[in-house]
């Protein structure tokens, strides 16, 4: 997939960002390029030294009076995961997430704004208060929960492991003991192959993850399995095929950055799922872009 430069987005400015969870002071929007997702604390800061934040006022502002006030919801994601969020031969951005994204924002009564970046940069750009929130099939972990508040699942997945057509010496997980594997690093999937004993490279995207599979210089990868589907549509004659598949599903949500300012926009976004969910609306876009139904549990769950 072709990857665009940067999207136009919109920046909380007239007044300085507070950092992870203290909450923003202001809520008036500018422009602002992919080049600024990667300014330091102290350029956000300000030259002059002389910001104030919710927190030094010792008063915690609402993110989802913040996002209605300004029209607007800041979400950002990768852009290159197909299908969950990638462009189309058009060049447009699209996929699944895109689309949740933009019924959860009209649910709100704002727009959906995207910024794309990689996928280090997205929740550094969370927690600085950047994004209102990252939409890119973030599957819940324990050290995530810890730092992140999420909402609700709305995507359930599992994780293959994902060989070339003649490799047999990988069958289970517990073979990729002392393999060599390649996925995003802190990574979902290149956590899980590390705890396996597995070796793994980091890449920027799923592209060249199945690059070094294909060309031989790694034994597997790991990702979702209906991401492998999705590129065998795309790539029909790709010499790749599943090892292994986790017997129980992750659960994909939302995170957002903890606090009291976050509290009503969780609250709202659960409030937009269940609707979502309810009135199938959830279900017809899975449907549309992974051939199934990913937004509901697997039976037994």
């Amino acid at each position: 997939m072709r990857r665009k430069g940067y999207l136009t987005i919109l920046l909380l400015a007239a007044g300085a960002m507070a950092l992870t969870g203290c909450g923003q002071s202001g809520a008036a929007g500018s422009a602002v390029s992919e080049e600024a997702q990667t300014a330091d604390a102290e350029e956000e800061a300000g030259a002059d030294g002389t910001e104030s934040s919710a927190a030094d006022s010792g008063e915690t502002e609402d993110l989802l009076e913040q996002i209605r006030e300004r029209g607007e919801l800041i979400v950002a994601m990768e852009g290159t995961w197909s299908p969950w969020t990638y462009h189309d031969e058009n060049d447009e951005l699209v996929g699944y997430d895109v689309e949740v994204a933009r019924a959860i924002a009209e649910h709100l009564g704002v727009e959906a704004t995207f910024v794309e970046g990689e996928w280090d940069g997205l929740f550094a750009g969370l927690d600085a208060g950047r994004y209102d929130m990252v939409v890119n099939g973030v599957d819940i972990t324990e050290e995530r929960a810890e730092k992140y508040d999420f909402t609700e699942p709305y995507a359930y997945n599992r994780t293959a492991v994902i060989v070339t057509g003649d490799n047999d010496e990988i069958q289970s997980f517990e073979d990729l003991e002392g393999k060599s594997t390649a996925n995003t690093i802190s990574s979902t999937y290149a956590e899980l192959a590390e705890s396996y004993g597995a070796n793994v490279t980091g890449v920027d995207d799923l592209n060249q993850t199945f690059e070094l599979l294909l060309s031989g210089r790694i034994d597997a990868t790991l990702n979702a399995e209906l991401t492998y589907y999705d590129y065998m549509n795309a790539h029909p004659d790709a010499d790749i095929k599943i090892a292994a598949l986790t017997e129980d599903a992750s659960q994909v949500a939302i995170p957002l950055r903890r606090g009291e300012e976050t509290e009503n926009l969780r609250a709202a976004v659960n409030e937009a799922i269940d609707e979502l969910r309810a009135s199938g609306e959830l279900a017809q876009i899975s449907e549309k872009y992974f051939g199934s139904d990913v937004s509901s549990a697997p039976e037994g769950e």
